[in-house]
């Protein structure tokens, strides 16, 4: 975002809380104080409001970088992000356009409850117009911000998990792509199974691929589908002709989610890719509990995903195969910090 305020004059950042002390789990950390308050500044409790002023903003020229410190207060912004901008372009055939980034930060690690943990890739996938990007890696945030800022002329959704704020991984693992908004990656090869992940679910896809390949030899190839408007349907295509069976792990509900899409057009493409049943993997069909004992057991851990991995290349539900007893990401990826 810096760099993108560097480079482009008219680039503003509006968010609640972007100019916190804390600057939205570090991600905006002075950058009010290098470029001013006229453009990196608070807004008031108004979601749908403050949507609408960064529509007008982007409609007359300015680049607008909009942060929901929830993924949910989304919702109050629906009629503006649904009816407005993902539709002015087509609806004024091409006169008016509507470059614009939408940041939406992901709940979970500490007791978000049912009003702020919810990931809706989906919804937003669901409607032409707009592009939903769900980073897991420093390489797709540099790679699709700066892209989406400097070449893209249209409204981006992106949803990020707070767990992954205080990662630091190694750069190298993802090639830039020549329209990284439209683009998924394969993060790990290998023979035995396909693994379609989303957003904190690539990490932990990983590492539990990396556990059954020293347990059992079992080599998982690992997709991240980065993109969940416009995946590269193809390469998860040619993945699964090699492996020949299909998981895809969401950080969303399973009913209409990603993985019902991922199966969709797997099953149009040839319904005689698989030779097993594929395996969708999310959130339990419910609101999220508040307590953390009960969100530990809401949400799929390095525990279950390793077993589904095993039942479904084993074709047998009693494996045998060693599991970790690891039952919270939280624990792993980042301790509460605050609310902010």
């Amino acid at each position: 975002m810096e760099k993108i305020m560097e480079e482009n004059s008219n680039a503003i950042i509006m968010g609640q809380g972007v100019n916190d002390f804390k600057g939205i789990f570090g991600t905006t950390q002075g950058l009010q104080e290098k470029f001013g308050d006229n453009r990196v500044f608070d807004v008031p409790l108004a979601e749908e409001a403050t949507t609408g002023v960064g529509i007008g903003a982007s409609l007359n020229g300015l680049y607008p970088i909009q942060t929901h410190i929830r993924a949910d207060f989304s919702l109050v912004c629906m009629n503006q992000i649904i009816n407005l901008a993902s539709k002015y372009r087509y609806m004024f055939g091409g006169i008016f356009e509507v470059p614009m980034l939408i940041r939406l930060v992901v709940g979970r690690s500490w007791g978000q409850g049912a009003q702020h943990s919810q990931s809706l890739q989906s919804t937003f996938s669901h409607f032409p117009g707009l592009t939903v990007i769900l980073p897991s890696h420093p390489d797709t945030i540099l790679s699709s911000y700066l892209y989406a800022a400097e070449k893209y002329m249209n409204p981006v959704i992106s949803i990020e998990h707070r767990l992954m704020y205080d990662l630091g991984f190694a750069k190298g693992v993802y090639a830039t792509k020549s329209n990284p908004l439209h683009s998924s990656y394969i993060v790990r090869e290998g023979n035995d199974v396909t693994i379609v992940a989303t957003s904190i679910m690539v990490l932990e896809t990983l590492r539990a691929a990396e556990h059954l390949s020293k347990s059992a030899g079992i080599s998982c190839e690992v997709i991240d589908i980065h993109s969940a408007s416009h995946p590269q349907r193809e390469l998860i295509i040619e993945s699964i002709r090699k492996t020949k069976k299909l998981i895809i792990a969401d950080t969303s509900w399973k009913a209409y989610g990603v993985g019902a899409e991922v199966c969709r057009w797997v099953l149009e493409k040839d319904p005689t890719l698989l030779i097993a049943p594929a395996k969708t993997i999310g959130m339990a069909p419910a609101p999220c509990p508040t307590a953390k004992s009960l969100e530990d057991l809401y949400y799929p851990n390095l525990f279950t995903l390793s077993d589904d991995i095993a039942n479904i290349v084993t074709g047998n539900s009693n494996h045998g195969i060693p599991l970790p007893d690891e039952k919270s990401m939280a624990d792993v990826y980042k301790k509460f910090k605050g609310p902010f």
